[in-house]
């Protein structure tokens, strides 16, 4: 039995064109769909990636403000140390377990220290004249007062009250002696003294010596350990 179509060619022929640009359009539009998807996404992980390259910047930034404020306080920590240092040396140049060594290492037989005493003081100066002249001259006098006024912190004077007792004067007269050749003493003077009789009846010279530091003295490790070495042979001249 024959086949017969009724249905014109031509029609066939649209329906599988339309059939066919359908196809397309659909697949043209999952295209573009997953082009915008990807570059929708594209664009929010740029701009995630700034803002976290923001804050890590940020964070920089802070980390080198702190870094900055930690080499400040650092510098200022050591100038502070620096200061503490040249006052501790300004106020004590010598130590005083060095000082008290040297008076003790310097004792002749029989002579014992009673009391000691350290008195720091400025140095006297001159009355100042009223500044006269020019305003210039007057501002010099008084930058020449100031730099005075800073000198005088470093010539403190250090004035040393020394009182013991000795079996006899040639004794006080011994230890006056081996003070006076000390290279940290000076102008060592008796003030006074007097008999003094002690628990057992015996009689003693109870005396008082002044004297004062010297200025500008620097001992060294050695000076020092070669006047602990010395303590058991006798006095030194330190």
């Amino acid at each position: 039995m024959l086949n017969i179509n009724f249905v014109p060619d031509d029609y066939v022929q649209n329906n599988e064109s339309r059939r066919t640009n359908l196809i397309y359009l659909v697949l043209f539009l999952l295209v573009m769909s997953v082009l915008c998807g990807s570059f929708v996404s594209i664009k929010l992980r740029q701009r995630a990636f700034a803002v976290r390259e923001d804050e890590v910047n940020r964070r920089m930034s802070e980390a080198k403000e702190s870094l900055q404020q930690f080499e400040e306080l650092q510098a200022k920590r050591k100038e502070m140390i620096k200061a503490a240092l040249t006052a501790a040396e300004l106020l004590e140049p010598v130590q005083r377990s060095v000082l008290l060594a040297s008076l003790t290492n310097n004792l002749p037989a029989g002579v014992s220290l009673l009391q000691l005493e350290l008195i720091q003081k400025k140095p006297r100066t001159k009355r100042r004249v009223p500044p006269v002249g020019s305003k210039y001259q007057q501002a010099q006098n008084k930058k020449s007062a100031g730099d005075q006024e800073i000198s005088q912190e470093k010539l403190l004077e250090t004035h040393i009250s020394i009182e013991g007792i000795a079996p006899s004067d040639l004794q006080v007269a011994a230890y006056i002696e081996q003070l006076d050749k000390s290279i940290l003493l000076d102008n060592v003077a008796l003030v006074e003294s007097r008999e003094r009789k002690v628990e057992n009846e015996a009689l003693f010279r109870q005396f008082k010596l002044t004297a004062m530091l010297k200025k500008k003295v620097h001992l060294t490790k050695a000076d020092i350990a070669k006047m602990k070495s010395k303590r058991e042979t006798g006095p030194n001249v330190f």
